[in-house]
């Protein structure tokens, strides 16, 4: 690749950027405008759209959502420039009683990145203790954080990690590796109010 192609590429994933930053400002703008109980249901109605595609994907995922104690589902946009930086919300569900607590997400790191990446995640919790720390003392997920897949981006984690099972899914699907390293999860008071 000559000099010139590549000056083209960088210019032409800038403007991709920057138009995925426009829409990103033009998605904040109309979440901010909703009151808390239309961003209670948006929240629940995406969360409960990433637990079923996962788990109708997913025999494995489907089979820990039987034996679990609650879940978790988050919708992120992460953008990356030379830095990244990406925020979401999603909502802490127990199983028995359908009690639900709303959460944010936010990540920021460095690195030589450029782009953005829409996703979901899923968490899946094996019990009560391990779901009350989630929910009550925020958790921030580590490079080792993540679900490992087998063939074809189909989710291969087959049982819990200390206490937890992670599924992450994009718009082409369960993808193979759960991306979270560097996310903070933590209670959105304003939502829980």
């Amino acid at each position: 690749m000559n000099g010139m192609t590549r000056r083209l590429v960088v210019v032409a994933a800038v403007v991709g950027l920057i138009g995925s930053a426009s829409l990103l400002r033009a998605e904040e703008k109309s979440w901010e405008e909703l009151d808390a109980a239309s961003k209670r249901a948006k929240i629940d109605e995406t969360a409960n759209k990433t637990k079923d595609d996962i788990l109708a994907a997913d025999a494995k995922a489907k089979d820990l959502y039987k034996k679990s104690y609650g879940w978790a589902a988050f919708d992120n946009l992460k953008i990356a420039f030379g830095f990244s930086g990406g925020g979401g919300n999603g909502v802490a569900v127990v199983k028995k009683g359908d009690h639900r607590t709303y959460m944010k997400m936010g990540t920021a790191g460095l690195g030589l990145s450029l782009g953005a990446k829409k996703y979901q995640v899923l968490f899946l919790f094996q019990d009560k203790t391990t779901f009350d720390n989630f929910v009550e003392k925020g958790w921030q997920a580590d490079a080792s954080a993540g679900a490992q897949a087998g063939g074809e981006g189909v989710g291969a984690q087959t049982g819990f990690v200390n206490g937890i099972a992670v599924y992450q899914v994009s718009d082409k699907g369960l993808m193979a590796t759960a991306d979270i390293a560097g996310t903070k999860y933590e209670k959105n008071d304003k939502l829980n109010e």
